[in-house]
This record gives C-alpha cells, sequence and structure tokens, in this order.
C-alpha cells in the first residue's frame, strides 16, 4: 500500500429521515456525512461541525472520529452497483487512503498534521447503515467481511485537511 494519506474530510449533522414506502418509525441519524473542502479543526470530542444524534452509542472521547479506508469503496461498489458508494458513504469522517484494517492496531498512535490521534476501537456498525442505503443486510456484511472502519481517540487537537498525510509514530500492540 502507499503511504497513508486522507483522501476526504466529512462531517454532519443529525436529521430526521423519513423513509417512504417503509412502514418503520422516522428515525434521526448523522450518519450522512458531507464532504468539507476546507481545513476542519478536530478536537477531543471530533470535528467541529460533525455531530451524533445518539450520544450514547456514538461519539465521546473514544470514538472522537471515525475513519474508514478508500480501498474498500471499489469492492463495494463491485459487489453491488446499484448502491453507488461514495466517499464519507458509512458515515465516516476521515476517509483514508493506503491503510485498513489489516493495517491498523489498536493502541496506533497517528499524527496528521499537528493532531495526534490512537486508534481507539474497531467500528461495529449499527442498524443505521443499513437504513441510510434502504440495504437490510448491510451492517451485518460490514461486520462479516471486516471493512468496518476504526475509531480515533484524540491526543492532540489540531487542523486536518484532504491530502494531508497519516503518520503512524507508535505502535503499542502489533
Amino acid at each position: 500500500m502507499n503511504a497513508p494519506r486522507i483522501l476526504s474530510v466529512q462531517v454532519g449533522r443529525p436529521r430526521q429521515f423519513d423513509v417512504e414506502g417503509d412502514s418503520a418509525k422516522p428515525w434521526t441519524s448523522a450518519i450522512v456525512k458531507a464532504q468539507v473542502p476546507h481545513p476542519v479543526l478536530i478536537g477531543p470530542l471530533g470535528l467541529d461541525g460533525d455531530e451524533q444524534a445518539d450520544r450514547v452509542h456514538h461519539g465521546g472521547p473514544d470514538k472522537a472520529v471515525l475513519a474508514y479506508a478508500a480501498d474498500h469503496y471499489p469492492t463495494w461498489n463491485s459487489e453491488f452497483p446499484d448502491c453507488g458508494f461514495e466517499q464519507g458513504g458509512f458515515g465516516e469522517n476521515l476517509t483514508i487512503t493506503g491503510i485498513d484494517e489489516s493495517s491498523v492496531c489498536i493502541g496506533d498512535r497517528v499524527r496528521i498534521g499537528d493532531c495526534l490521534m490512537e486508534v481507539s476501537q474497531p467500528r461495529q456498525p449499527c442498524w443505521k447503515l443499513s437504513r441510510r442505503w434502504k440495504f437490510p443486510r448491510l451492517s451485518v456484511l460490514v461486520q462479516q467481511n471486516g471493512r468496518s472502519g476504526w475509531y480515533y481517540r484524540v491526543l492532540r487537537s489540531g487542523v486536518v485537511e484532504a491530502d494531508m498525510s497519516v503518520e503512524l509514530v507508535d505502535r503499542p500492540f502489533p
């Protein structure tokens, strides 16, 4: 793989979804993220402009930033071409090229500009990912195939933007 870089940065705010033709209740989520074309501050609770609808299960210091491997998108789109997955489509804040779940370890510390972050845990997507894409099995498939993404906790705040390098500075648990 090439040296890791941020391909895109995304933020979102909670919104209500009323799924047409769906018998389920309306639901609220911030899973739909928009790309940010300018530098964004990352602090202990995440990116400026990003929020979570369910703060019991999402966000907080140990889930401040969600990262996802850019290299997964071509695979998803070849497997399910009708979905049209794009960067940010899995609710991630950072779409990163050059690393994925096979090359990331819990405890890894990375530097992006002045920002220092630590991998805190793998992501286990909830039902909202499936509802967002109107694809009932998606959350389960993500868990089964390991293309889930990972969370960072923020050790030192800093500004990030697309095309910045992601430098591994420490790997205490290889």
